[in-house]
């Protein structure tokens, strides 16, 4: 049996942020941009990779309680997000840096083996970019 990844999704709070960071930004190709009842679901990802996605939504299966929580855990860049990789961390970073990206860290070696930094998008969630 052989599973792969297809689909993440990344919980926004403001898509249209999200489609200009992980688009224009990052440089992300748009799949798909879905609304529905106030929700949207914006498939984006790499052109090297056309089989995996990253699904940037609004929606929560829940209370408006339950939508508040996990906008404040979000906020906070309590949630995960994505980790990529890229053949120049360098120059991604200064591509990151100079469109505006909230930069939580420069790029670095890390303890755990990898060279990366981190960004959050304009949600807040954490996105570490590593060289491959």
């Amino acid at each position: 049996m052989d599973i792969t990844l297809s689909q993440t999704f990344v919980i926004v709070t403001d898509p249209d942020s999200a489609l200009a960071f992980y688009h224009d930004v990052l440089g992300l190709e748009v799949r798909k941009d879905v609304a529905n009842e106030g929700f949207r679901w914006i498939t984006v990802g790499s052109e090297s990779q056309p089989r995996v996605s990253i699904v940037l939504t609004n929606y929560l299966n829940g209370s408006a309680a339950d939508t508040d929580a996990v906008t404040a855990l979000v906020a906070k860049g309590a949630l995960n997000g994505v980790h990529f990789f890229t053949d120049d961390l360098d120059a991604t970073f200064e591509q990151v840096r100079a469109a505006g990206g909230e930069i939580v860290s420069e790029p670095a070696d890390q303890f755990w083996g990898a060279r990366d930094f981190a960004v959050r998008d304009p949600s807040g969630n954490l996105i570490r970019i590593a060289q491959a």
